[in-house]
């Protein structure tokens, strides 16, 4: 049973900061006050004071190592990190016509927000063990990086973190004294994670389990990848890419039955050596860059499913690495029902209980059904569902 928490964290992850405007959206004459970018830096320091608060007797922060240059390119081009160093050294700005965009600090802030995450999955393999780890790992990274591509930056991410966590599992020189055969990484950031998609889209090492928004590409340069059930890998890795879209407003019974029909049969089926979590709760109902409706009860289920999964199939082997959560104060109630639900132990809030006070609409649970359904008909092709 896992019963501590590893936060890896270091305060250099504040220094990158994107560019005002109208929302994550360039200046506009017609807004008469640039809005801070929405990858504010609140969101991590609100997480910070969650788990000062709920788990203060039970949680360590260790400060990780830079990512180093020969970790980045197991993921990243050369000519793609170089463009990146020399971008930030001119003072940053914002990427073309995009919504991403980069300050003097960012790429030092992004080596050590990949360094977190490489650190937690080392963690999360030598910890594992027939009755589960003692400690879960967790990278409160910032900036975040399941866009992140190969050969370039995408929505709000620089470096891809949970990929370069995934290929350190794999890698006979990686982090850890075990070096996994197999990873399974779970994204449940209401956005596709499209750079994580597209770096193991030919693999069948590394399953990629992925629940978001049906928004499609935003960008055809910087984001052609539309995270359909289609796109289902290739080569060697078809069938280990599994897209499963959700319709707008699906709240903590969708995601439940994700996990009951998806994600759990997948898992199982690939025997994973790790589960890394792609944590973006950014699903919640208030969430400005999404249109969902999760719940800290919802996310405290999908907590609970996660460490589940990973003491059936993985000798507890867990690591969270934090994505995206752009509503600063509902991001700490839904990363608190994380928390509770994978160290099952529920946190009583003064004045607030167990709930969340952000929970407001009904879920459209018969368009759910649907959507689940075609992803679940789609899906039963892969090898891992045999």
């Amino acid at each position: 049973m896992t019963t501590d928490i590893t936060v890896y964290w270091d305060d250099q992850m504040l220094d990158h900061e994107p560019p005002k405007g109208a929302f994550k959206f360039p200046f506009t004459p017609i807004v008469a006050v640039p809005e801070v970018h929405p990858d504010r830096r609140e969101r991590v320091q609100n997480i910070r004071a969650m788990l000062d608060h709920a788990f203060g007797d039970i949680f360590e922060t260790v400060s990780p190592d830079p990512a180093s240059r020969k970790a980045i390119e197991r993921v990243h081009d050369p000519d793609y990190l170089d463009w990146l160093v020399e971008f930030c050294a001119d003072g940053g700005g914002r990427i073309e016509d995009t919504t991403t965009g980069l300050n003097e600090h960012t790429y030092d802030a992004a080596r050590v927000s990949a360094g977190a995450a490489i650190a937690a999955a080392g963690q999360a393999l030598d910890g594992s063990k027939d009755d589960g780890q003692e400690a879960l790992p967790y990278a409160l990274c910032r900036p975040s990086g399941h866009h992140a591509q190969p050969d370039c930056a995408d929505g709000f991410c620089y470096l891809n973190n949970v990929a370069l966590a995934a290929e350190a599992a794999l890698a006979t020189d990686g982090p850890a004294d075990i070096t996994a055969d197999r990873v399974a990484i779970i994204d449940w950031d209401v956005h596709h994670g499209n750079g994580t998609q597209e770096t193991f889209y030919d693999r069948d090492d590394v399953l990629f389990v992925s629940a978001h928004n049906d928004h499609g590409s935003w960008h055809p340069e910087y984001h052609p990848q539309e995270g359909s059930i289609e796109e289902f890998g290739e080569g060697d890795g078809e069938g280990y890419t599994l897209n499963v879209p959700l319709p707008p407003g699906t709240g903590n019974r969708g995601y439940e039955a994700f996990f009951e029909r998806i994600v759990n049969p997948a898992i199982t089926g690939f025997d994973p050596d790790l589960i890394l979590v792609s944590a973006g709760q950014d699903a919640g109902p208030s969430d400005m860059n999404g249109r969902n409706i999760v719940t800290r009860e919802g996310f405290r289920k999908m907590g609970d499913r996660v460490q589940q999964l990973a003491d059936e199939t993985a000798d507890g082997a867990l690591a969270l690495i934090q994505e995206g959560g752009y509503q600063p104060s509902h991001l700490s109630f839904a990363t608190l029902g994380v928390f509770e639900g994978v160290l099952g132990r529920t946190v009583d809030l003064d004045g607030y209980g167990t709930g969340d006070p952000f929970e407001f609409l009904d879920e459209p649970t018969e368009l759910v059904d649907e959507w689940l359904d075609q992803a679940v008909d789609h899906h039963g092709k892969s090898p891992v569902f045999a």
